[in-house]
């Protein structure tokens, strides 16, 4: 078992923080940090991919987020981590609220030189096996790893399958609906209107990434999947993973804005798939599915109008464990999956519980 939070001693609640990203996600986050309920949290750095912050009056300021898109020093990691080692504060924690994979590449080192880690990024504990066996190895080094953020944006899915397997229970198969992005789109999408114009007014309502090839290609769900398995005790490499992707071969090289001036080419195919299941009476879903054998696949799937994920609302996630206790009937958490305030809310959560211990 991986030392989560909850492993985690009392420490004191003077805890300074360090922020890498300040984009949607990481925004959202700052506007938490001035909140009442942050009141443990002092932020002593904070950065975009360019540059960053350490003067605590520039940090204190609202406008954070817009100031260092043109002022601060230039981008470096080893004066913000200066600046938490000058905090003098006992608990010290980064928070990666980017999608970056150099700095998930990195989560490992910090952990083994005694930072905490809180993070939105997929790209570690969902990535290649041997980064995901270099960051246990790294938490046996007593630091903690907040990861609620990682999956269905904060809901309890980690830390109930921790709980289940602390309790000498065991996953036999996993299935659900982890984007909160096709989420929308296929809830939405009943033929009526082109796909596309779904996908445009999703991009528009922050719910897909800025690019939506990161959600319609499928990698993000295969990551989520990756972390659940490996968390149950699947040793899975990435490429185990079977993905399908629904942007066609010739988009998906292109740069963001030719993909995006030719949304219109993901129509046909959708709407036929979509015509063959509704000739059947059927709707389409972006299923994740994990067997007892540890086989693994993501992809678009006909489902009855009584299948669960058929009834979801919004950007709801779903996620059904059967376990060899929960094997009559499912364990299901299902929630919103999507949106930067709820992501940003799952980070400050980690945060928190190093001060209640939790």
């Amino acid at each position: 078992m991986s030392a989560v939070l909850a492993d985690c001693p009392q420490p004191s609640p003077a805890i300074a923080v360090v922020l890498l990203g300040t984009g949607v996600v990481g925004g959202a986050l700052l506007k938490l940090l001035d909140t009442p309920a942050a009141a443990a949290l002092r932020l002593v750095g904070a950065a975009n991919s360019r540059r960053q912050q350490t003067d605590p009056r520039r940090l204190a300021q609202r406008n954070l987020r817009e100031q260092l898109r043109g002022e601060g020093g230039p981008r470096d990691d080893a004066a913000l981590f200066a600046a938490l080692d000058a905090s003098g504060a006992p608990v010290r924690v980064i928070v990666d609220a980017t999608a970056s994979a150099v700095l998930a590449a990195r989560h490992a080192t910090w952990l083994a030189q005694g930072y905490h880690v809180v993070t939105a990024n997929k790209a570690l504990a969902g990535g290649e096996l041997a980064g995901w066996r270099a960051l246990q190895a790294a938490l046996a080094h007593g630091a903690c790893y907040g990861d609620a953020a990682t999956v269905g944006a904060g809901l309890p899915v980690l830390s109930t399958l921790r709980r289940l397997r602390g309790c000498g229970d065991s996953l036999l198969t996993l299935e659900g609906v982890f984007s909160g992005s096709l989420s929308y789109l296929f809830n939405q999408y009943d033929g009526s209107r082109p796909f596309s114009a779904l996908l445009a007014e999703a991009r528009a309502l922050g719910y897909t990434e800025p690019d939506p090839r990161s959600d319609l290609s499928g990698e993000d769900v295969a990551r989520k999947l990756l972390i659940l398995a490996r968390h149950a005790g699947f040793a899975l490499g990435s490429e185990e993973v079977e993905v399908e992707s629904l942007v066609p071969p010739a988009l998906r090289e292109l740069d963001t804005a030719a993909f995006l001036d030719r949304l219109s080419e993901l129509d046909a195919p959708l709407a036929e798939r979509h015509a063959q299941a509704a000739s059947r009476g059927n709707v389409l879903r972006f299923l994740a599915r994990l067997d007892q054998r540890g086989r693994a696949r993501v992809g678009l799937v006909e489902v009855s109008p009584t299948h669960p994920s058929a009834r979801l609302y919004g950007t709801d996630n779903q996620f059904a464990l059967t376990t060899t206790r929960y094997n009559t009937q499912p364990l299901v958490i299902q929630g919103p999956g999507a949106g930067p305030e709820v992501t940003a809310q799952a980070l400050l959560g980690d945060a928190l519980a190093l001060a209640r211990g939790s």
